[in-house]
């Protein structure tokens, strides 16, 4: 009989605590790994394992997920004595959920490969309710054989898992994904606003909206937040910033200028309407 996946898990908040359940309830034997204590409360309820440090979760693990928040928390999990690269054992995968640039995936690649682990690029879209219910789409950048074996945890917790390419093919994808999304929310938005000066009520142009065929997500979560991107911006605009400096460094390493690119302009103008230019 085939022996079960291990997985090992680290990046516990509102979209990784969800995926990790989900790999949890499906019956993976699970390792967990956060730097607060009150983030493993929620899986008390589950046969999930606690490691001391990222290198003893990676020793019991064969695939491992990473969705912590940015670059620089990709690099201090996986490096130093107790990081995962110091525990993880040949053909072990690390997927990485997180958003970053593709390089940060392509070094953590090279390092792996000195210990015989693999990384692939798994990061994801579609928030907590989605992580919740296992339709978060993964969009997933590497080796086909590597992602094969991952692909049954990831299944637990994403429908499509969609792969697009080589390493850093589903960052790249992401990025893309979260740089229109910030375009449109500005687009929705300005387009608020406008009716709104014309007299018509900024609620019931929204719900007008969303049955036609203007209808965007977007529109829906500015609609949510009252018909301005003041709330947005609060709790996703750091991050919202974050992702399309990332898309202009990635295409300026490639020799594309996108300073009069329309999404990239829309979506500047959405940064700005929060507060957060990048």
């Amino acid at each position: 009989m085939t022996e079960p996946i291990r997985a090992g898990f680290i990046g516990l908040g509102s979209q990784g605590g969800p995926i990790a359940r989900r790999i949890a309830d499906a019956g993976f034997p699970l390792t967990l790994w956060a730097r607060r204590p009150a983030s493993l409360e929620p899986f008390a309820d589950t046969a999930a394992k606690v490691a001391s440090t990222p290198a003893e979760l990676a020793a019991s693990s064969d695939v491992i997920g990473l969705c912590v928040r940015d670059d620089n928390d990709i690099r201090e999990v996986t490096s130093g004595e107790d990081g995962v690269l110091a525990g993880v054992a040949p053909g072990t995968v690390i997927a990485v959920h997180s958003t970053v640039h593709p390089d940060t995936v392509r070094q953590l690649f090279v390092a792996a490969r000195e210990m015989g682990a693999v990384v692939v690029d798994a990061p994801v879209s579609g928030g907590q309710p989605a992580a919740a219910a296992g339709r978060l789409l993964v969009m997933v950048g590497g080796d086909p054989g590597a992602i094969e074996r991952c692909r049954p945890v990831f299944e637990t917790f994403g429908d499509p898992v969609v792969h697009l390419g080589p390493l850093g093919a589903g960052q790249v994808t992401k990025l893309l994904n979260n740089t229109l999304f910030t375009a449109h929310l500005a687009v929705a938005a300005s387009l608020l606003q406008l009716g709104a000066d014309l007299d018509v009520d900024a609620a019931r142009l929204a719900q007008v909206l969303g049955h036609g065929s203007g209808a965007s997500f977007a529109l829906a979560r500015v609609a949510d937040a009252g018909g301005t991107l003041d709330r947005i911006g609060g709790h996703a605009g750091p991050l919202l910033a974050k992702d399309v400096r990332l898309t202009a460094a990635v295409a300026a390493a490639a020799g594309i200028d996108v300073s009069a690119n329309p999404v990239v302009s829309a979506a500047d103008a959405a940064l700005a309407l929060m507060n957060v230019p990048r």
